[in-house]
Parts: structure tokens; sequence; C-alpha cells
């Protein structure tokens, strides 16, 4: 019995070399035939639905292959900076801007923008809903002790979720494992885990859009300038890791800042309603 258990064992740690070695190879531009990159993203961008819709444009106008990491932002810069994909497309813009300064990145562009949205049960214990201001609803969450569910990850929803608790003057940090519990999963994950439990979510707009175990829930607070969700795509530096594939990411960079790349993402709909807005500056 105990062998069988450590030979179970050992081939559980030998596939989890092999996936590791795996991940290690695409990050380093190994390909076994064809051209590629590999993008670290978020889990907003992939769980929305957006990439299925871009990717393959952007395949059939080049012939690069686009294998995408979707992650928190903070996890994919971390990656990034490893060396491990060769353009990073998130949405946290300090970390974007800290990323370059350090010269991790070439540049930084804007790409497109949507926002985030509060979403909570039809009981609303914090009477919240209907709220244009997001620091009062954060407050008022914060002063009935309503359940919250955080991303807790790192990823660009969770910063602006700490930055809005910070202008709430509520240390919700304090409170982890009561009323605000931290999930460590990526958006759609979240959402699933605090319609479960009845509490509330900060999500960005397009992964609730197209999220389909609502239940009883509603978006409760939209509207604030805040909640606005900025995205940015940035070449990883070859000076720093010469695997960049620069040629190839350079490539998308411009595609997704170009009037056909743009064009693309503003197509992009979840039941009749556009999901991003792009917004990079004019090129040429």
């Amino acid at each position: 019995m105990q062998r069988r258990i450590f030979i179970a064992l050992a081939g559980a740690a030998a596939l989890v070399l092999f996936s590791a070695l795996a991940v290690m190879d695409a990050g380093s531009g190994q390909a076994q035939g064809g051209r590629y990159i590999v993008v670290q993203s978020t889990t907003s961008t992939e769980n929305s639905g957006l990439f299925n819709h871009l990717l393959p444009m952007f395949t059939a106008k080049t012939g690069i292959e686009v294998r995408v990491v979707a992650v928190g932002t903070g996890q994919a810069v971390k990656n990034a900076q490893n060396g491990d994909g060769d353009v990073l497309f998130v949405h946290d813009k300090p970390s974007e801007e800290k990323f370059v300064a350090e010269g991790w990145g070439v540049k930084r562009f804007d790409v497109m923008y949507n926002d985030f949205v509060v979403i909570g049960p039809a009981e609303d214990p914090a009477r919240i809903a209907g709220s244009k201001d997001v620091v009062a609803a954060f407050k008022k969450i914060g002063e009935a002790k309503a359940p919250f569910v955080s991303r807790g990850d790192d990823s660009g929803t969770h910063k602006a979720e700490l930055r809005l608790w910070k202008d709430a003057g509520v240390d919700a940090k304090a409170a982890s494992g009561t009323w605000y519990r931290e999930a460590g999963s990526g958006m759609g994950a979240t959402i699933n885990t605090g319609v479960g439990m009845g509490a509330y979510v900060l999500t960005d707009r397009a992964t609730w859009s197209s999220f389909k175990n609502r239940g009883d829930y509603r978006i409760v607070v939209e509207g604030d300038n805040k909640l606005f969700n900025q995205y940015g795509v940035i070449l990883v530096n070859p000076a720093k890791h010469p695997n960049v594939k620069q040629a190839e990411g350079q490539a998308f960079v411009d595609w997704v800042l170009s009037r056909e790349g743009q064009g693309a993402i503003g197509s992009f709909q979840i039941n009749g309603e556009q999901q991003f807005f792009p917004n990079a500056a004019p090129t040429g």
C-alpha cells in the first residue's frame, strides 16, 4: 500500500515538473514549429471572451499565434519581469508605469477602457443600490459589516478595490476573515464565491456581463469616475530578456493600437452591449 502511494506521489510530482517546464518553455519562446508570442494578461480580458474575439483576427492577418497567460495584473507583471512573456496587457497604470520606468518594458500605450461595478444581492444589506458614489458605498458596507468578497490576488481589480477602501477610511484588511473575505482567485471565481456567500463584489463590467450564475444578483453601484478602468499594453524589453520575440511582440502591440485592432476591440459585444472602448492615441 505504501509503495503504491509513493508511486502515485512520484507520478504527480513528475506531472507538476512537466507542467512547470512547459510554462518555462512557452515563456522562453522555444516553439515547436510556427510563430507565436506569449501575452501576460488578466483574467478579465480572458473571462469576458475578448481575446477569443480579437486573437483569431490578429493571427489571420500576421500568422502569429498568441498564447495568453491569464492571471491577476500583479502576477502578470511579475511574470513579465521574469521574462516569461513577450507582451504585457493589463489594467493597473501605476504598476505599468513602474514596469517601464524600471526598464522591464519598452513603452506603455493606452489601449482601451471600461469600468468597474459593484454587484450585490437583491436584499442589499448595506443599502447602497442605485448609488453613484462608490466611496460612500464602500463606507456603508464597512459600517454595516456586510459581507464583501475581494479577489485578494494583487490583480488590477484588487488594487482598485484597496484604493476605494482607503478613500472610504475603512481598514478592510483588519476585518479579514470576518465580513471581509479574500478569495485569492480570478474574477469569475470570485464572483461565484460572492454569490454563494451573499456578499458584495467589485468586478469589471465585462466579466459580469459574461457571467451566467447570477442568482438574484445585480449591479448596485456604477457610474462613478473612480470606477474608470484603463488598460495598457507594453512590449517586454528585449534588452532585459534576449528571449523576447521583439518583432512578433511589436507586431501585436502595433495591431491592437491600429485602426483595425481598435475597431476589433470596439466591436466586441456581450448580449448586444459593447464591453470595451478603444482609446489608443492616433498613430502614423
